[in-house]
């Protein structure tokens, strides 16, 4: 195995042992036993643990904004947009369901970035662009809408945190029930909710 393919196989070993027992369950000794290579290895590629949970976390939350960004550059329509960012989500917690366990655990003390609520920070921020537009085009304050994109990004992660261990409904049921009160609001809900049929399309 080249020292790539060894790299390679640590991380994804890592991210196994973090998503099943978090940062502080996790030991170097138990990576390097399921990997058959000694302790020294992993601290040869990753410095420690530390380092090897900073990698994996780096490349969850590529993946994640990823998918999350390119969702909310192919909206049309301010629905379409919720619906995508909603339903890019869910995918990554259907497809990454280790990854995102990982991301909304606790980061081990004394690590700034990497936190599942800085990651939702950084959705946010670019949400709020596009609502800002969207407030400024239907007359509304559009000071308002970093406040709206911080309850809408924290309404999917949240719902998204509960769809991880509860898979009664289908990925694009949950988003319609997001989009339903997101876009309809309490007083407004309907009582089968669907995505629109561009979005479906997508799926």
């Amino acid at each position: 195995m080249t020292g790539r393919e060894r790299r390679e196989q640590l991380i994804g070993i890592g991210r196994k042992h973090f998503a099943d027992k978090g940062f502080e369950g996790a030991t170097v000794e138990e990576i390097a036993a399921s990997a058959g290579v000694s302790k020294p290895v992993v601290y040869e590629h990753f410095g420690g643990k530390e380092g090897l949970y900073a990698v994996v976390v780096d490349r969850e939350i590529e993946a994640l904004l990823a998918g999350v960004t390119s969702a909310l550059d192919a909206g049309t329509s301010s629905r379409q947009i919720v619906e995508g960012a909603a339903l890019a989500l869910l995918a990554y917690v259907e497809s990454n369901s280790d990854g995102f366990r990982i991301l909304v655990r606790d980061s081990p003390a004394g690590q700034a970035t990497g936190s599942f609520a800085s990651l939702m920070s950084d959705i946010a921020s670019q949400v709020e662009h596009i609502l800002a537009a969207q407030f400024k085009q239907h007359g509304l304050d559009p000071k308002a809408a970093p406040m709206y994109a911080q309850m809408l990004v924290g309404m999917i992660a949240l719902v998204g945190q509960w769809w991880l261990d509860n898979r009664k409904f289908k990925k694009h049921e949950v988003a319609a029930h997001v989009v339903n009160l997101a876009w309809n609001g309490l007083t407004g809900l309907e009582p089968k909710p669907t995505l629109t049929p561009e979005t479906l399309e997508q799926i």
